[in-house]
Order: C-alpha cells, then structure tokens, then sequence
C-alpha cells in the first residue's frame, strides 16, 4: 500500500510540473506537503545572463523610498546621508552634505521617543563654511533628556549697526565673522510632561576686516563667552522634530559671569518660547510659535539677539536688525500633500529693542512665506521656504521644522 502512494505521488508530480505553476499535493495519510514553482524562463538561471545592473538615479531614488521608516527597533543607528545645492540671504550659494540619525539607546522601549542625530558640513561660494553636529537623546520612557550642539563657522557677513533705526537707514558693513559655539542641556521629568535641568553654553565670536569699525564702537572685536543656567519645560508634542499636536513651554535663565570669558561685566539673558501645534484637517496642522530674547545691560556686540535667519523672521538677513530684546510670532499652516511631500505657508512679525520700557509698536517688522516639506526620515523634513519681509526675501534650505 505505501509503494503505491509513493507511485501515485510519482504521477502526480510529473503531471504537475508540466501543467501548472504551483501545485500543492494532499492526500488521505500522507505526512508531507510541499509547493512547487517553476523558474521563469527569462530567470539569469536558465538563460545564464547576468543580472541586469540597476541605474544610479534608481538606486538613489530606492535608497531614499526607505529613509523614512522607522527602523530604530531593529537597528543601532538608522542613517540617511544626504548632500545638494541650497541658498540663503546669508550665504548664497550653498553646497551642504549631512548624516542623519535615528536611534534608541533601549530598543525595547517603545514608550520614549527615537533619538536623533545630525552631522552636517557645507560651504559657499562667497566663502562661508561651516560644521557641526546636534542632537537629542532621550532615556528611560522619556524621564531624561539630553541636547547638544557643537558647530563652527566662518562667514564673511554683512551689519548695519545695533537698533532698528541702524538696520533700517544705516548702509550695509561687511566684515569676516569666526564663531565656536557648544551647547548642553540635561532635563529631568518631574512631573507629567513637566522637566527641570541645566544648560552649559560656550561661544567664541572674532570679527574681523570691517568696513565701518564705528558699528561696534569702543567694543572688542572678539568675545568669550560662558554660561550656565536653568530650565524649565512642558511639552506635550507628540513628536519633537514634526510635531502635529501638543504645547511647548520653555523658560530658559542664562548667566555669563564676567570670569568665565572676556564680556566686560557678567551678564544675563533670559529666552521664552510658547509654541501650539494643532492638527485640522487631514494632513493639516496648524503651528504657532512665540518667541521671546532678553539681555542685559553691557551684552557685547557678538552676543545681541539677531533677527531673521532659517527659524525665525525667514526672509531677513540674519543680524540687519538686532538689539538687546527682541520678540517674534509667527503662525504657519503645514499640509502633506501626497505621500512625503508637503507645503506650508506663515505669517507673523517680530521687534527688536533696547529695553521693554523703549518698545515701539511701530517698528515691528512683517513677515510671510511659502514653503516645500519633504519627509527625510520618520517626523524629519527637508524644508525649502521663501520668506518676505520690508524691503526683503530670502529662499532657505535646513533639515527639521523651524519650530
């Protein structure tokens, strides 16, 4: 009886291959079950060819299809290197090259948030060039969290003087600027959504070959700076870098004490930022975000708040106006449009002055723009934005939201 279920089986195999594509075989007894597919006549297998070599743009373009899936649990550190053509009021013409990361320092903690990481260096052709790295950590079902940044840059730049009426009337100053900075801060969650901690910051600023050195005055050419501070947040964002929903709270007390560098006097300087993301319709979110720049009395010209630039007042070349104070809102509507691709649009104005007692309503500056999102990694946008000003635009190319 098993030889001829063996014999039958025989049969009905031949008759299989040569009739059907797959085939599966079962009968009453039989311990085994298999599938059969044949190769494809034009498989390298039979024909002996090799396999055909993909293009370079179909490569790339495959490359980048994946980028934005959440490989984190699987993977130690999740990289997307990106590199192209940018352009901004302050640079121009910009080459950039960057490594982008995600991670999670516990794979099998779902609860926090990925990490992330950026590694950037580019250069212009009117001779700026820069680099750098930033990043955020999070820990521990998102009870620490840890930010750094660490750049330096040399931009041949352009001033105006300090004030808005400098910035408004004055002619343009060019100069060459030399910058170190290094940022940490640490935070602890103490209660839901609320964190504490302290921050560490190091600047180092040179100016040099000034066409007008009567716009800085009887200051240094070159400033050292080190702070130490507290923090305060609340954040409810359900994602750091593209948020659609929650509120950010940031207090931040910075104090540089005159030992720790070469600023003249010990000084102070305290940041507010209030943000709201709210999602409306599909792919649509609404996002504002108020910020807020105080110094004191004796902040060295290298150090005073500067309007404009890729986050904040896009559109104004960053440092035309900058005084100790300074206060921004701007209102932006984000929506996706297909797959990866989104667009936004913003309005908002912003103020530069010397003292809260001297603010002016109307010297506060307008400010628009449209923009092009493109979702690099999961919640981590490539944006290209033109913003309008007085008298001004700029076209800007970064990596993350500007707030």
């Amino acid at each position: 009886m098993f030889r001829q279920i063996l014999i039958l089986a025989g049969v009905f195999f031949l008759w299989g291959e040569a009739r059907a594509q797959e085939q599966i075989v079962v009968r009453e007894g039989d311990t085994l079950r298999y599938s059969y597919t044949p190769i494809a006549q034009n498989d390298p297998l039979l024909t002996g060819s090799k396999p055909r070599k993909k293009g370079f743009l179909r490569r790339v373009a495959e490359y980048y299809e994946k980028a934005n899936v959440d490989h984190t649990f699987e993977k130690k550190m999740d990289f997307t290197f990106a590199g192209g053509l940018g352009y901004s009021k302050n640079t121009h013409v910009t080459f950039a090259v960057m490594a982008v990361g995600l991670y999670r320092v516990d794979r099998t903690d779902s609860v926090t948030p990925p990490s992330d990481l950026t590694i950037f260096a580019n250069a212009s052709v009117i001779g700026f060039y820069g680099f750098g790295v930033r990043g955020n950590t999070f820990l521990n079902r998102n009870r620490h969290r840890i930010g750094y940044t660490a750049d330096f840059v040399s931009s041949p730049r352009d001033m105006w003087g300090v004030g808005y009426e400098a910035g408004r009337h004055n002619p343009e100053c060019a100069y060459i600027e030399k910058s170190y900075r290094l940022g940490l801060t640490y935070l602890y969650r103490v209660l839901p959504s609320t964190y504490v901690g302290a921050t560490l910051n190091f600047n180092h600023t040179r100016g040099r070959s000034f066409d007008h050195m009567e716009y800085i005055g009887e200051e240094r050419c070159q400033y050292t700076a080190t702070g130490i501070g507290a923090v305060l947040e609340y954040d409810t964002r359900d994602a750091a870098m593209a948020p659609q929903r929650g509120i950010y709270l940031s207090l931040r007390e910075m104090f540089f004490a005159k030992g720790l560098g070469s600023c003249p006097r010990s000084i102070w300087r305290t940041n507010l930022m209030a943000d709201f993301f709210q999602s409306l319709w599909s792919g649509a979110v609404l996002a504002t975000d108020l910020y807020a720049e105080f110094n004191s009395e004796g902040t060295p010209w290298t150090m005073l708040a500067r309007m404009g630039g890729s986050f904040r007042m896009r559109g104004y070349y960053e440092g035309r106006y900058a005084d100790r104070d300074m206060i921004t809102l701007q209102v932006e509507l984000r929506q996706r449009i297909w797959r990866r691709i989104g667009c936004t649009v913003w309005a908002g104005g912003g103020n530069v002055f010397p003292s809260l007692s001297r603010f002016d309503w109307s010297k506060t500056l307008p400010n628009y723009g449209i923009g092009l999102r493109w979702e690099l990694k999961k919640r981590m946008n490539v944006r290209m934005d033109y913003g309008f000003g007085k008298d001004t635009n700029g076209f800007m190319l970064n990596i993350n939201e500007a707030f």
